[in-house]
């Protein structure tokens, strides 16, 4: 695929104008049962392709949906989407977790990553919306699909101490996204510089070892390299794609695409810090009057309309900030509670957000 004259990420969401040969996608799937220890990360590649994070697994899986019919453009408002899920799938709604969702830009149905139970016993879940408003289990029992084992994934098993007791091979992944013909890949290895993005050529057939990356965290007045990216967008910077990735904490670093390379090691350029004591949750981008912005999620810090006016000339932040730096953003003040956020097109977001009476599923237009 081309790289488009507009923002790539936008692109990479609009895939239904993109001339791509299906046969081709699919060509090195097979058809049966598609296996997961867990799902993760959502992001929809051309043609109805879905790619999951099994980050238990350490593997990413792409599925062929067969999701392509065009779907309407209509408003959207599901109240009660956490009860509703875990009714269909016969828990309590303590016992349901959603990893993700990702809207199909081709049917415009809602994908959702979805554990039944809680632990190491939680049952992976594959949910969707449907033409009718209701939710349905995606069946994986007979899916052409096709997955690629990540080689350098970090111990599966509990490490550190009892302060900071994690397993970090469920950071194995945290993000995914379809950038021209890879699937961009962010999360830990088990290099020594262990933050790593990697970009995997799809159709998949060999996955080399990714790029480990360091980064300048302001707030923290270090670099480091053990913190891995919590959510990024493919964006176009000049004429070449860059990743823009959020940390924990909260830097905002750019990572050239051209430099990803099996074994590499590099350093992004920060270029914002939105705040401390925060945790990105989910970031996309999008135009509106003639602009790109990116629209970014926090667990602490609201939803943050950033303006990416002069990005490709940001200077690189590598001295400790006490607040905040960097590209300048506004907080979307009646944007609360918002958890997960996907675009459902060019002018409207598809949000989870988080209310007193649970979970709820609705189109937004772009602030």
């Amino acid at each position: 695929m081309k790289l488009p004259a507009f923002t790539v990420a936008l692109a990479a969401s609009l895939l239904s104008s993109v001339h791509i040969n299906a046969a081709d996608l699919t060509a090195g799937m097979t058809e049966g049962k598609a296996e997961f220890k867990s799902m993760g990360s959502l992001a929809f590649g051309p043609d109805g392709i879905l790619f999951v994070a099994d980050t238990k697994s350490a593997a990413i899986v792409a599925l062929a949906t067969g999701d392509t019919k065009p779907g309407e453009k209509k408003v959207v408002k599901l109240d009660g989407l956490d009860a509703k899920l875990a009714a269909q799938l016969g828990v309590t709604v303590d016992q349901l977790q959603i990893s993700d969702m990702a809207v199909n830009p081709l049917s415009r149905s809602v994908y959702f990553s979805v554990a039944r139970g809680r632990g190491p016993d939680a049952i992976p879940v594959l949910m969707r919306t449907t033409g009718a408003g209701a939710l349905e289990e995606v069946p994986l029992e007979k899916i052409k699909h096709v997955r690629a084992q990540l080689p350098d994934a970090p111990l599966d098993g509990v490490t550190g101490d009892e302060r900071r007791r994690s397993n970090p091979r469920m950071e194995s992944i945290t993000d995914i996204a379809f950038l021209e013909n890879r699937v961009m890949v962010a999360g830990l290895s088990n290099e020594e510089f262990s933050s790593t993005l990697r970009a995997i050529p799809f159709p998949f057939k060999t996955v080399s070892g990714g790029t480990t990356v360091e980064i300048y965290h302001g707030a923290h007045g270090k670099f480091e390299t053990k913190s891995p990216v919590r959510t990024f967008v493919p964006f176009m910077i000049g004429k070449e794609p860059e990743l823009l990735a959020a940390y924990t904490c909260t830097p905002l670093v750019r990572f050239p695409v051209n430099e990803l390379k099996p074994g590499a090691k590099i350093r992004g350029r920060t270029i914002a810090e939105l705040g401390n004591r925060n945790r990105p949750l989910d970031m996309i981008v999008y135009k509106k009057d003639g602009k790109d912005f990116l629209l970014l999620a926090n667990s602490s810090r609201g939803v943050m309309k950033i303006n990416t006016d002069g990005i490709e000339n940001a200077p690189a932040i590598e001295d400790r900030v006490e607040d905040t730096k960097g590209q300048p953003y506004e907080t979307v003040a009646d944007w609360k509670g918002i958890e997960q956020l996907d675009l459902l097109d060019p002018e409207h977001a598809m949000v989870l957000c988080r209310t007193d009476a649970g979970l709820n599923l609705e189109s937004r237009l772009l602030p």
